[in-house]
């Protein structure tokens, strides 16, 4: 008895998160997708359905930003289900202030890099035990980063939540670098398991992302051009079902190789980068 592949795709209530649940509802695939907004969730739910061919959609309220609701939600999902093909770790986006979180860290970090940071940890038994029993390729993980994190030289490690320096824009570059990062560090860790790790860029995408944005900010963006929801998806569909996206650890756009930030070529600062997330992820456990 064939089973159908199982998805796990955060920010799937609205944005490119929504537009992948949909797609990949349509080829058959079992959903499980998260938001923060039970409304947004509600609604969202409804279209996935509507898209799904078998109709097998389960959305979960929760918000990455912390910790404990990212363990909470892994605890859900392997509740929900006893495999799981594809981690799409896309839910973020930018703050206009610096927050932080009741566990005592900096919200907009939490939410682009260390929510998902907990959360693939927690579900890696589940997707090397799908990996073992499906074959190599048959299970991956897909970062949802930016190109906003090519364009700052780097960030401080001791520091990476730029506590001593914040403002928005360094923050929103720095999660996205982690993205990238973070690929190339799970990557590694888990290739003898089969299991397949990229980031990608999706573009300048028409979606919820912009609501921080004042006008003129939003009339900025939208002179360069916006996608559709669906065109921002394209890639990450690609990386999830595509037999050439086997090779381990990549960064793509346009559903094609991209060159990475030059810190992603560097062992030691991705080796050092994965212990300094442990370190903020141990002190708000503890």
């Amino acid at each position: 008895m064939t089973h159908a592949p199982v998805a796990l795709i955060t920010g799937a209530s609205s944005g490119i998160g929504l537009a992948a649940a949909k797609a990949l509802a349509a080829q058959g695939w079992k959903i499980i997708a998260t938001g923060r907004n039970p409304e947004r969730c509600a609604a969202a739910r409804e279209q996935i359905i509507a898209a799904s061919s078998s109709g097998d959609v389960t959305m979960i309220t929760g918000n990455l930003a912390l910790l404990a609701e990212a363990r909470r939600i892994a605890t859900e999902v392997q509740q929900l289900t006893d495999r799981l093909n594809l981690l799409a770790n896309n839910a973020g986006g930018m703050a206009k202030e610096k927050v932080i979180t009741s566990e005592g860290l900096e919200e907009n970090f939490a939410a682009n890099h260390l929510g998902h940071f907990v959360l693939t940890r927690e579900l890696l038994p589940l997707l090397q035990k799908t990996a073992a029993a499906s074959g190599p390729g048959s299970v991956r993980v897909i970062n949802t980063a930016s190109d906003a994190g090519e364009m700052i030289p780097g960030f401080n490690l001791e520091d990476m939540q730029n506590l001593q320096n914040w403002n928005y824009g360094m923050a929103y570059c720095t999660g996205k670098l982690a993205n990238v990062l973070f690929t190339k560090a799970l990557g590694k860790r888990v290739k003898k398991d089969g299991i397949v790790v990229h980031a990608f860029h999706p573009g300048i995408v028409d979606s919820h992302f912009f609501d921080c944005f004042d006008a003129d900010a939003k009339a900025q963006v939208a002179a360069k051009g916006m996608q559709s929801t669906e065109e921002g998806a394209s890639t990450l569909i690609w990386l999830a079902t595509s037999a050439e996206a086997q090779e381990n650890g990549g960064y793509f756009a346009n559903s094609a190789p991209r060159e990475p930030h030059p810190w992603a070529s560097d062992e030691t600062i991705v080796e050092r980068f994965w212990l300094e997330s442990e370190k903020l992820v141990a002190s708000a456990e503890n």
